[in-house]
C-alpha cells in the first residue's frame, strides 16, 4: 500500500503529475514505478504522448490494449481498459471472444490489422514482412510505428502488472484465465 505521506518531494511532485493525466489515480503500474521517481516519470511521457497525444483513433488503441493484456493475461490491464475498449465502440461480442482466447471477426478492416499486428508480434516478437506490409497500407508508417510501440509499452505495463501483482481495481473482478 502506497503511503503518499511517506514520499519524497520528487515523488509527490510525479505523483501528483501522474494523477493529473490519469484521472486522479496512482495505482496499476504507477503505483510500482513511482518507487522509482524517474521510470514513474519517464513511463508517464510515454504513456502520455501514446495514449492521449497519440494519433491512433481511441478505438483501435484500446483494441491494441486488450489485445496485449490477453496475450500476457494482465488482469489489472484487462480492467482498466475494458470498459474504454466498448466506450470507444469495440463490440461487445469482440470483446468477449477476445477475453476467452478466441480468434474473433472483425466488422472493420482497420481493427482486423491492429490485431493481426498486436497478436503477430505478441506470439513471433516481430511481424512478417506480409503483415508489416498490410500495415504499412493500412495505418502509413508514422501509425504503424505508434502501433508498434504502443504495443512494446503495453506489453512492458503488463508485465510490470503481473509480477509486482497489481490489485485489480475496486469492483471489477478479473476476468481472464
Amino acid at each position: 500500500m502506497l503511503n503518499v505521506a511517506n514520499f519524497t518531494p520528487e515523488q509527490k511532485r510525479i505523483a501528483l503529475e501522474i494523477s493529473a493525466c490519469f484521472g486522479g489515480n496512482l495505482d496499476g503500474p504507477f503505483a510500482v514505478w513511482i518507487r522509482v521517481p524517474e521510470i514513474a516519470e519517464k513511463a508517464s511521457r510515454l504513456t502520455t504522448l501514446l495514449r492521449i497525444h497519440g494519433k491512433l483513433e481511441r478505438r483501435l488503441f484500446e483494441l491494441m490494449v486488450l489485445t496485449v493484456a490477453r496475450h500476457y493475461r494482465a488482469q489489472f490491464e484487462w480492467a482498466a481498459h475494458e470498459p474504454m475498449a466498448l466506450k470507444e465502440g469495440i463490440s461487445e461480442e469482440t470483446v468477449e471472444t477476445i477475453r476467452t482466447g478466441g480468434v474473433p471477426r472483425f466488422p472493420r478492416q482497420d481493427e482486423q490489422t491492429v490485431y493481426d499486428v498486436v497478436t503477430e508480434i505478441n506470439e513471433t516478437r516481430t511481424l512478417s514482412r506480409k503483415t508489416y506490409d498490410r500495415a504499412l497500407r493500412e495505418f502509413g508508417q508514422d501509425l504503424l510505428i505508434e502501433l508498434v510501440t504502443a504495443t512494446g509499452l503495453y506489453s512492458m505495463v503488463a508485465v510490470v502488472l503481473n509480477v509486482f501483482e497489481a490489485p485489480v481495481p475496486s469492483g471489477r473482478e478479473p476476468r481472464l484465465s
